[in-house]
Formats: C-alpha cells, sequence, structure tokens
C-alpha cells in the first residue's frame, strides 16, 4: 500500500483529497490557506484533519526514507537478502524497522561479540539446531582463552542471548505479551508529597490515563516515586522457548537456561524502555491534545469592545498596579494602589481609582488572578457598591494573568511601552485580554498561557509545533485588521514570517493605513506567493473596496462582483452592513447556476456567499462573553448545594477547573460533568464556557472544592458535539 492509500485509509477520507492536499502542501501552501481557499481540492477537510494527514505525510515519507537507507547499507555490507529485503519493504513502523537492523548494526563489543572473537559461533549454531551432545561438543572448542567445557558453554549461551535479543519476529510477539501484561508499580516513603496517592500503588499499564503517567514520570524524575514494571515473565519464556525449542533434550537445557538470561538481562530491559517511552509519548498526545482544545477555547474568546477597561495586576509589598486603557486599547494612564498588606491603604486606593473611573469613564475591571487578588477583590466589591451613588455602573471580571509577566518582560513588550515598567505592562496585558484576548495572547509563548498540564515535562519541539498550528489556525479563522495588527499578530497570519510582520508594520508607520489588500504587494519581501497565502486573512475596515473588509479572496474578487451583479446589487451601493437576504436570492438563482457562471466549485461560491452575507463577521461573536461581576463570595461562605455561575479556566483528561468567584478554582470530576457517561471532557466542555455549577463539598483546610454540572446544563454535550 502506498502513502497516499494508506493515509486515506487510517484518516478515513477519500483517496483524491489526500492526493489534492499532498500536492498543495509540497507546493508550499499553509494549512490555513489549503483548508479556507482550496476546498474544491481537499473535498473540503477541516484544518485540524489537514495538519493530520501532514504529520503523517512527514511519518511515512521518513519511514520510506529509513527503508533506503537501511536497504542501501545491507548492500554495502554485503548482508541483503531476499527475504530480509521483503521484511523491510513490509514494514509499517520505524520500531519495526529498527528490530530487523538491530543484528546488522554496528554495536560496541557485548558479551555475545566476544564469545564470536573466542569462536564460539560454531558451537552456539551446533547447539540451536538441536545437536545430538552440546556437551561433547563443547570439548572442540577447548582453548587457552577457553578453558573449560563449562566456559565454552557459557560463551556459547551468551552468543545465543544475543541472537534471541535481536529476532526481529520474536522481538514483535514479546513486545505484544510485554504490553499486555505489564504493570506499572510506584512506591515511595517521603511524607507530605504531592505523590502520596501513588505510594505503593499497581496498575496495568495499557489503563493508565495520561495524567497519570505524567505525574508518576515527574514522581521519578524529582527522585520521590520509584518505578518498576512487573510482566508475566513466564508467557514471555514459553514465547522464546516456542521458537527455539529443538529435537534434542540436551540442547533443550541450555536454549531454556539462555532464554531466561537473555529475557532478564537483554530482552525485558529493552522492553521496559520502549514501553515507558511509549507510555509517555501517548501522555504527551494524550495532553498536547487537551492543551490545543484549551488554547484554542481560550484564544476564541470573544473580545469586549467599546469600553474603556482598567487592568488591575495585584500584589502585596510592592502594590497593585493599575493601567487605563480607552475602547481601542490604547493606554491612557497608571497608578500604584496599595490596599493589601503590608500598608493595607484601603481609602487612598478607592479615592485614586474613583478619579480615574471618572476621568477616563471606566466601565469594566480587569482583575487579575495572582496573587493578592482575593484581597483586591474585596475593595472592587466595596468600591462598586459607593460608585452605584454617583449612578456609576462598573462591573469587574477576574481575568487568568498566566503569562502576563513573561510578556511584561519580553521584546515585544518593551518595543511596545519603551518608557513605562515591566509592572505597569502587565496591567495592560491583563485590560487587553479582556478587550482582545486572541490580539494580546499571541505576544506570549503558549506553554506560559496557563491552560495545560505538565507542559514542561513533554517533547518541547512536538508540544511548540502543536501549539503553533492551534495559535495559527485560530488566528487566521478570525482574520486579522491589517492596519491596526501587531507584528506578533501578523506573523502568524498564513504565508507571513516575522520579517514580514515588521515589514509590513514599518510600511504602515511610513505610508499610513493600507487602503487595499493590492497594496500589500508593495511590502519589502511579500512575494506574489506570500501574497496568495495571507491576503484573504487580512481585513481593511473602510478601505477601497468593499470586498478587502471580508474574507473572499482578491483571485475571487471577479466572481464576486459576477454574483452580487446576477443577484441584483449595486456595486457602487453595498454595505458594511451586509447583504441579509443574498443567501435567499443565491437558492432562488440556483447554486449550480453560480457555479457555472463563476467556474468556480460550490465550496467556494458558499464561502463567498456567506462572506457578503456578513462581510468581516467575526466568529467570537457568537461565543458567550465572560462573567462580569459585581459581588463576592468567600470560600467559607460555600454550602453544599449551591448553585453559582462559573467560567471554564482549564480542562483535563480527569474533568475541568471552574472559576466560580472565591479565587480558587473548584474541579467538576467527568463523572459529574453530564448525568450520561462522559469518556472525554473535551467532548462537553471547553475553556471559557460560562456554565452554572453545584457545590458538592469543600474541603477548608486543603482549600478543595467539588461541583457538579448534573442536570444544570443540559444542552451542553449536544451544543459541544455541534460545534
Amino acid at each position: 500500500m502506498n502513502i497516499i492509500d494508506r493515509i486515506a485509509k487510517e484518516l478515513n477520507v477519500r483517496r483524491d483529497q489526500v492526493e489534492g492536499t499532498v500536492k498543495l502542501l509540497d507546493e508550499g501552501a499553509t494549512v490555513p490557506f489549503i483548508a479556507r481557499y482550496r476546498k474544491e481540492a481537499t473535498g473540503s477537510l477541516e484544518d485540524h484533519v489537514i495538519r493530520d494527514l501532514h504529520e503523517r505525510l512527514e511519518y511515512l515519507r521518513g519511514l520510506q526514507q529509513k527503508k533506503e537507507d537501511i536497504l542501501r547499507l545491507l548492500t554495502e555490507q554485503d548482508n541483503l537478502t531476499e527475504d530480509l529485503k521483503k521484511d523491510i519493504e513490509k514494514a509499517e513502523t520505524i520500531t519495526r524497522l529498527d528490530d530487523i537492523y538491530l543484528p546488522f548494526r554496528p554495536k560496541k563489543r557485548t558479551r555475545g561479540t566476544i564469545a564470536r572473537e573466542k569462536g564460539l559461533e560454531p558451537l552456539a549454531d551446533y547447539i540451536l539446531s538441536g545437536g545430538n551432545n552440546p556437551l561433547e561438543k563443547a570439548k572442540e572448542f577447548i582453548t587457552e582463552d577457553v578453558e573449560t567445557v563449562e566456559d565454552a558453554m557459557k560463551l556459547a549461551g551468551d552468543i545465543i542471548a544475543e541472537i534471541m535479543s535481536e529476532d526481529a519476529d520474536l522481538k514483535g510477539m514479546l513486545r505484544n505479551v510485554y504490553v499486555k501484561t505489564a504493570e506499572l508499580k510506584t512506591s515511595g516513603d517521603k511524607e507530605n508529597t504531592a505523590y502520596e496517592m501513588y505510594y505503593d500503588r499497581s496498575e496495568f499499564a495499557l489503563r493508565m490515563p495520561s495524567h497519570r503517567i505524567l505525574a508518576i514520570n515527574r514522581g521519578e524524575k524529582e527522585g520521590i516515586l520509584k518505578v518498576t514494571v512487573a510482566v508475566d515473565e513466564t508467557r514471555a519464556h514459553r514465547a522464546i522457548m516456542g521458537r527455539y525449542v529443538t529435537k534434542n533434550e540436551a540442547c533443550n537445557e541450555v536454549i531454556h537456561a539462555t532464554a531466561s538470561d537473555a529475557l532478564k538481562r537483554l530482552i525485558l530491559p529493552s522492553l521496559e524502555r520502549e514501553l515507558r517511552n511509549t507510555l509517555t509519548e501517548r501522555a504527551e498526545n494524550s495532553s498536547i491534545d487537551v492543551f490545543k482544545e484549551n488554547l484554542k477555547s481560550l484564544l476564541l474568546q470573544p473580545p469586549i469592545r467599546g469600553y474603556s477597561v482598567m487592568g488591575y495586576d495585584p500584589g502585596f509589598r510592592t502594590g497593585c498596579k493599575v493601567a487605563v486603557l480607552d475602547e481601542t486599547g490604547k493606554y491612557l494612564d497608571t497608578a500604584t494602589v496599595y490596599p493589601t498588606m503590608p500598608r493595607q491603604d484601603i481609602k487612598g486606593t478607592k479615592r485614586i481609582l474613583k478619579d480615574l473611573i471618572r476621568k477616563y469613564n471606566v466601565k469594566v475591571i480587569s482583575l487579575g488572578n495572582g496573587t493578592a487578588s482575593r484581597e483586591s477583590e474585596l475593595v472592587l466589591m466595596e468600591l462598586i457598591e459607593e460608585l452605584k451613588e454617583e449612578n456609576i455602573d462598573l462591573s469587574y471580571v477576574i481575568t487568568n494573568e498566566a503569562g502576563a509577566s513573561v510578556y511584561s518582560a519580553s521584546k515585544i513588550a518593551n518595543e511596545e511601552y519603551p518608557d513605562l515598567d515591566v509592572t505597569v505592562r502587565g496591567a495592560i496585558s491583563i485590560a487587553r485580554r479582556l478587550q482582545d484576548p486572541l490580539a494580546e495572547l499571541v505576544k506570549i509563548d503558549p506553554k506560559s498561557i496557563g491552560v495545560g498540564q505538565y507542559q514542561h515535562d513533554m517533547n518541547k519541539k512536538k508540544l511548540d509545533a502543536s501549539l503553533s498550528g492551534v495559535v495559527e489556525d485560530t488566528v487566521n479563522k478570525v482574520g486579522v485588521d491589517l492596519n491596526v495588527a501587531t507584528p506578533a499578530l501578523l506573523s502568524y497570519v498564513s504565508g507571513i514570517n516575522k520579517t514580514i510582520a515588521e515589514n509590513i508594520v514599518a510600511y504602515r508607520d511610513e505610508t499610513g493605513k493600507f487602503t487595499s489588500r493590492k497594496e500589500l504587494k508593495k511590502v519589502k519581501r511579500l512575494g506574489d506567493k506570500a501574497f496568495e497565502q495571507c491576503a484573504g486573512f487580512l481585513r481593511i475596515r473602510e478601505g477601497k473596496d468593499f470586498l478587502d473588509t471580508t474574507g473572499v479572496h482578491p483571485e475571487s474578487y471577479q466572481a464576486a462582483y459576477l454574483i452580487l451583479k446576477e443577484l441584483g446589487y449595486d456595486k457602487k451601493k453595498l454595505s458594511s452592513q451586509g447583504l441579509i437576504d443574498i443567501e435567499e436570492k443565491a437558492k432562488a438563482f440556483g447554486l449550480k447556476a453560480l457555479c457555472e457562471l463563476t467556474g468556480l466549485g460550490e465550496p467556494t461560491v458558499k464561502d463567498i456567499i456567506k462572506e457578503l452575507q456578513k462581510p468581516g463577521r467575526d466568529p467570537r461573536e457568537d461565543l458567550p462573553k465572560p462573567v462580569f461581576r459585581k459581588g463576592v463570595i468567600e470560600l467559607k461562605d460555600l454550602t453544599e448545594g449551591m448553585v453559582l455561575s462559573g467560567v471554564v479556566r482549564n480542562v483535563a483528561d480527569f474533568g475541568a477547573f471552574i472559576d466560580i468567584g472565591v479565587h480558587q478554582d473548584g474541579l467538576v470530576h467527568k463523572s459529574e460533568l453530564s448525568t450520561s457517561y462522559v469518556t472525554n471532557p473535551l467532548t462537553f466542555i471547553r475553556s471559557g464556557d460560562v456554565v452554572d455549577v453545584r457545590v458538592l463539598s469543600v474541603d477548608l483546610k486543603r482549600k478543595r472544592i467539588s461541583l457538579s454540572m448534573k442536570g444544570l446544563n443540559k444542552d451542553q454535550k449536544t451544543a459541544k458535539e455541534n460545534s
């Protein structure tokens, strides 16, 4: 089966879809561009499927290259046989290839190679073939280096053990036995650690959830946990004997003893390393998938537009930093207040905040959820009550500030606000996360945003690539305003790298706002290919061409205006409000007729009509807005059975963490997400969702809150499955 057919079968898509996608990838097209503007070629594959296809394509091409390399090396070694060639060509994984090539791989001197150097290989072959009298045969090999029959038999056993350990087919059989029977056993004795639940624990490796595997790995790395693997050695030993048993009992006795040595000394340690690596890789993949979904949900949080916002970065000794931004995100003013220990200047804090709120007509305060957040929240609650007497309507939103300190000390922040202290930059970031989460969060390494688990224990290259793909897909799905976007945001647009992003901003600063997409071609180093890939994702508000506001690609402008003309619209009277009735008119005219008229495929024509109906539509606007708070409760005020509204902060494979406004997030275990069985929480709930929860229990000492969503969000699962 060739690569195209194999990918089609694995991903359950048509062969022509894979062919079309591979061709575009090989031509240098990006995933967002292919998913959005080449639907006819891909059969409308979604971006995440195209990324999976691309990843699999690279793996299988790497596998094919490795096959060619091994065949070449074996030919050079004069070791290639027809059977070996067939085995290599049939291999479906890199692990299988490694097993096949292992006997021929150059290696350090081992007990087996030393025995071969002493001339014991014929005796090993004699025993494996079931010779009549191995002890008598061993006498022929006594030399100055091999003094006794026992020495000869031991050396021959070393060779046989190595042969067994390098037997590709046997290794495959034993790997199957190992994986099916392996139990991971953990132990420890240190008190007051986060790993006490893993002391004296045993569990079948195959059944272990991802978060548990990663936790055990970390505990082992920190020296707190000791990890061993137990397997059914009797079954494994039988498998070896079944492959090497002879008709001679004397030889079988040697083989039996040698099999035990090979198993314990060579095979099981190798399989244990493999199993641990496989478990870790599986756990990493699962955690990365969860991380990706959480990150995507966080980036897609709806922006809060039209409000002047105060960013509030809480702290103790150095005070709380405050920054005020206007409704466009422009920095206006800053202050430092000290409502917390040690000063506890609550009166002065209220006075300063009130002055800023009145002066800049602040409507919302974005409160960071870090240190001193709880204490600051109580002050804000009192402030809101006092301002009501002045008919000032003020709310606050608790904002996840993870990564704000990373941003504030970054090169990007220094370029944006060279004259401001890093602490003020942090407050600005907290405010902007409310005004436009996507535009602000792309400035921060995704691993620092705080929506993943064990990210520091994962394969960095793989994690970075996966998260970067999520950011890229999300940015292009939303679209970017060409005249206000920062270099950080532009660099995630399809076809635009960091250098081109900086050149776009430099051009904009020098010549003024872009008035058309065509003007992009004047930007240094932005050639025809880059223009093709990026143009459709960049929006120009109030530009020369109405279509520049939309997601219609410039290559389809002529077709779009032809559709508008045929459907009776005047090109000169097009409105940014959109053509509400265009879908109805298109249906009456006939979709097939419009395709014949424009020469475009049905998916592209449908997309054009959708864009014309709501030009420049932001998909985030359809999602639930953040929870605006005006009051606050404390952990001690929570009682069993209380129903509250909360925001999903993070989702793991065992449940979801919900912010219910008491500073400490509560956990909804996956068994409490729904009255129906939930296998994967991500099919039911996402970061940023606003949900109702019921308090199950509160542990004040350990500051743990158990919550339930059963029966409170009946449409949640349906909504997620349809999204």
